[in-house]
């Protein structure tokens, strides 16, 4: 498994192209991962507003993939793909097994959206590319938007 040092150095030399195939890559896999996240939520019989933060979560990666999809083939003319693993998604669904995980889980999802979002933004410094810079930008954003939905369901939780 690459670091998130070798990853940022890995789509830091990618064109606008394949850093749009990366990103497309990213929310599809995101999408999964918040999607099982819902299904062991709710299998837990954990509260029906995180199982409803992780499946809005899921839509909306699955949305961004889709809309970028459709973008990436009028511009490019072909299927994107891309061998980068994202940096959003970590390890954490094997851990999740009981319901008293459900912080720890949060806490790692939401690490992992602050990672992402943090490399998007040092990756948009570094570029020279303005278009390139302006797609690293949106995606820190994005990641920003997860983060915030899931800190909103740590907060509910409580102690």
């Amino acid at each position: 498994m690459l670091s998130v040092g070798e990853i940022i150095g890995r789509l830091q030399k990618l064109s606008y192209e394949e850093a749009l195939a990366y990103w497309i890559a990213s929310e599809r896999e995101e999408a999964e991962f918040y999607r099982e996240l819902a299904e062991r939520a709710r299998n837990l019989g954990l509260p029906e507003s995180l199982v409803e933060t992780f499946l809005k979560l899921s839509g909306d990666s699955e949305r961004h993939a889709e809309e970028l999809t459709k973008q990436f083939r009028v511009s490019f003319g072909r299927e994107p793909s891309s061998e980068i693993p994202p940096l959003e998604v970590l390890p954490v669904l094997e851990k999740f097994e009981r319901a008293d995980q459900v912080k720890e889980v949060l806490e790692a999802a939401m690490e992992s959206e602050l990672i992402a979002m943090n490399a998007y933004k040092t990756l948009a410094e570094k570029v020279e590319d303005p278009k390139l810079r302006e797609l690293y930008l949106t995606l820190a954003d994005v990641e920003r938007g997860h983060y915030e939905a899931l800190k909103r369901e740590y907060e509910r939780l409580g102690d």
